[in-house]
């Protein structure tokens, strides 16, 4: 299968865990941010088989265990490293190992450095670079959607740098996890007219300063590799406006635009199962990598994902034919998932094809009765500027107009036609949009979303009597590819691909997308394009490893967010030439959730709640309360509690903390009150990047990895200890 973030991020946190407990019983601490990282590609049992006796989240009510150590896997926010610190006030556990997701501000660690307390009973300090969650195994997310509007709203200029080095430190994490120290490139939009025409170019340095910075420290970094040096190309919504809005009908991206998934820490669509029987259930199904169905079908057509789903479960129906009687009609979908509900001792097997049966049933009754199967070609001609004889499209704006006209059309759906109109005629004058708007009955806050656009860079409108300009496209089509019959539907690509493809073949033009530092050797994209190895580091370095692993490594950041259609693109791209590509972006893009965020670039920017503008969150006041007395002790001074450090008491009507998510089973006492939950996305607190090596420098002995620890054995009692 090749690399997987998934499964090395996994292997860094299990192996971070293993090397600190070395076969020595220990607890688990982690905070509500980086229990989220860990349960993301980490299952709970994997941890405790890995002498871990509980795990507890650091903002909870906990018991003493003063005859325990304990492992903190903590994110560096100031309020956490308060938590931390009354823990070890109060001495709560024998000895700390600190582990840090990402890199602890100086201020925060001279805190910690200057406690007489913390020296004693702080055992080892690490930082792993882990600060992103792999939804794939070659797609990352950083689960922040309000990056779209810092990056966009024309109020929040006054938030991108730090945003900006927000970034730049997650993008970093994930080169350190794949051994890479790549090449930088950037999109440089051709006659920009938006503001956040730059945002590329300064994020791609950001990124480079990071990276130099980390490997300045880490001497080990990046590990000796057989491979040609990695590239990692930023770039940012604003290079591919048509991608978000168009019809795409391959099966993860149509149901994805098309059914209510829902998509937070847990990718789910809600469906009823064993439908028909008395066993039948409302559940929400996950969409896991360990689906093979899901994987194998994802970027397949619809069309050819139903008939692989079909076939498949005639497949099984032949090497089981007790399960068939004479009349069954295996030429439907509906027909067979009435045969699954007869198969109860198939379980497994029988809920992974009723989710994706169902699925693909739903998706072909919204393409039917909502007229995409005639929206699809106009939309094919708009995305691409061509028709399926690679012309000049004609009769474009009656087509537009007989669909904004027609009822089955649905409103969100006009709204995303107008959308390709105008970014497909480079804008109209704005008394034809108001046309456009009456022809689809849209209300006149929808004319504001459109004007939006803007903002991003696709020109919405023009005066009159303003000179045209013919702009070429970024990527000019070959007009003299034939186009095969089953793909006039399938004839846009979005800008990654050919951005990719070109990359690949050495061809990627660098005055569209320059170096961060220009290569010494003018020459070497050409050669690596031709499947040169010269840059490679010595073969020798790698030996010993599981795989013999040549592929050059393309890292791709969408600012802005990336839709399914490029995460496929990056896929197949890295299948076709030998590379393994991983999209890297702040969160995943559907048609609704673009058009929306959009829209929000015009509201108030308080209206918006960006976490980086809400109050910095506080530890709960209960880890600062004074222990009760031992039963029959004399009644200590008057007093209620000891407020905690920066005044993280409740305030007064304030609402008490929130319910908030442990992990699940009988290891944990009772149900606690937790603090408030964080938002995902919230930013780290640090302002800069540290300059002294003081607070930067990790173990000599890591190599750029996440640092091992001096393991301390220490024999003891299994039996005598106390469990929380």
């Amino acid at each position: 299968m090749g690399v997987s973030v998934i499964e090395e991020q996994r292997d860094i946190i299990i192996n971070t865990i293993k090397s600190i407990t070395a076969g020595d019983w220990k607890i688990l601490v982690v905070d509500s941010d980086s229990k989220k990282i860990i349960d993301n590609v980490v299952k709970e049992d994997d941890i405790l088989n890995h002498n871990i006796a509980n795990i507890e989240r650091i903002e909870d009510r906990r018991e003493m265990n003063p005859t325990m150590d304990a492992i903190y896997v903590l994110s560096p926010q100031a309020h956490i490293v308060d938590c931390l610190m009354a823990d070890i006030e109060r001495r709560r556990y024998q000895r700390c190992f600190l582990v840090w997701t990402t890199v602890l501000d100086p201020q925060l660690r001279r805190r910690i450095d200057g406690s007489a307390l913390a020296k004693q009973q702080i055992a080892g300090f690490e930082t792993l670079s882990i600060d992103y969650f792999p939804k794939e195994s070659h797609v990352i997310t950083f689960r922040d959607p309000w990056s779209f509007p810092i990056l966009y709203h024309p109020a929040c200029n006054g938030l991108i740098r730090k945003h900006m080095q927000d970034l730049a430190q997650k993008i970093t994490g994930l080169c350190v996890t794949l051994g890479e120290y790549p090449k930088v490139r950037y999109y440089r939009p051709q006659n920009p007219i938006h503001e956040a025409s730059v945002l590329s170019s300064h994020l791609a340095r950001f990124i480079s300063e990071e990276l130099d910075e980390y490997a300045q420290w880490n001497p080990n970094f990046p590990p000796p590799s057989s491979r040609p040096q990695g590239v990692l190309i930023v770039t940012d919504r604003s290079m591919d406006l048509m991608a978000p809005l168009i019809h795409e009908f391959t099966y993860q991206a149509m149901a994805h635009d098309l059914l209510p998934i829902k998509d937070g820490d847990k990718t789910t669509f809600h469906m009823v199962v064993n439908e028909g029987s008395p066993d039948a259930e409302e559940k929400d199904m996950e969409l896991v990598e360990k689906d093979k169905v899901w994987v194998e079908n994802r970027h397949r057509h619809m069309k050819d994902t139903i008939d692989k789903l079909m076939g498949d479960f005639q497949k099984f129906l032949d090497q089981n034919p007790h399960f068939v009687n004479s009349n069954s009609d295996t030429t439907s979908l509906n027909a067979i998932k009435d045969m699954m509900a007869g198969l109860p001792q198939f379980q497994e097997m029988k809920e992974a094809y009723s989710l994706h049966l169902t699925m693909a049933q739903e998706c072909m009754n919204i393409f039917q009765h909502h007229k995409l199967a005639e929206m699809s070609p106009i939309e094919q001609d708009m995305a691409t500027g061509l028709d399926e004889d690679n012309r000049k499209p004609k009769n474009v704006l009656d087509t537009v107009v007989r669909l904004l006209d027609d009822d089955a059309v649905k409103q969100s759906d006009r709204l995303r036609l107008i959308m390709m109109y105008l970014l497909y005629r480079d804008g109209v004058i704005p008394e034809d949009l108001q046309r456009l708007l009456a022809h689809a009955s849209l209300p006149p806050q929808d004319g504001e979303v459109i004007s939006n656009l803007e903002l991003l860079g696709g020109r919405m409108t023009h005066a009159l009597k303003d000179v045209r300009k013919d702009l070429k496209p970024l990527f000019p089509i070959d007009t003299k590819a034939p186009i095969a019959e089953d793909n006039y539907m399938s004839r846009f690509n979005p800008a990654v691909k050919t951005m990719l493809e070109y990359l690949c073949r050495g061809a990627l033009d660098q005055t569209q997308f320059p170096y961060v530092k220009p290569p010494l050797d003018p020459n070497e994209d050409a050669l690596i394009g031709q499947g040169s190895l010269r840059a490679a580091k010595p073969s020798w370095a790698g030996a010993g490893r599981r795989v013999v692993d040549n592929k050059q490594r393309i890292i791709v950041f969408m600012a802005g967010g990336a839709t399914f259609s490029e995460s496929r693109a990056c896929y197949e791209v890295g299948a076709a030439m030998n590379r393994d590509v991983f999209l890297t972006t702040s969160h995943m893009l559907t048609p609704q959730l673009f058009v929306r965020q959009v829209g929000d670039l015009g509201v108030d920017k308080r209206r918006l709640d960006i976490p980086m503008e809400r109050p910095p969150p506080r530890a709960p006041a209960h880890l600062f309360e004074r222990p009760a007395p031992p039963m029959g002790a004399p009644p200590g001074p008057p007093g209620v509690q000891r407020p905690p450090p920066g005044g993280a008491q409740r305030m007064p009507g304030r609402a008490p903390p929130g319910p908030g998510g442990l992990p699940s089973g009988p290891r944990l006492g009772g149900e606690p009150p937790a603090p408030p939950t964080q938002a995902m996305g919230n930013m780290s607190l640090h302002a800069s990047r540290p300059s002294n090596a003081s607070d930067m420098r990790p173990d000599s002995s890591s190599g750029g990895k996440p640092h091992k620890l001096e393991k301390e054995k220490k024999k003891r009692n299994i039996f005598g200890m106390k469990k929380g």
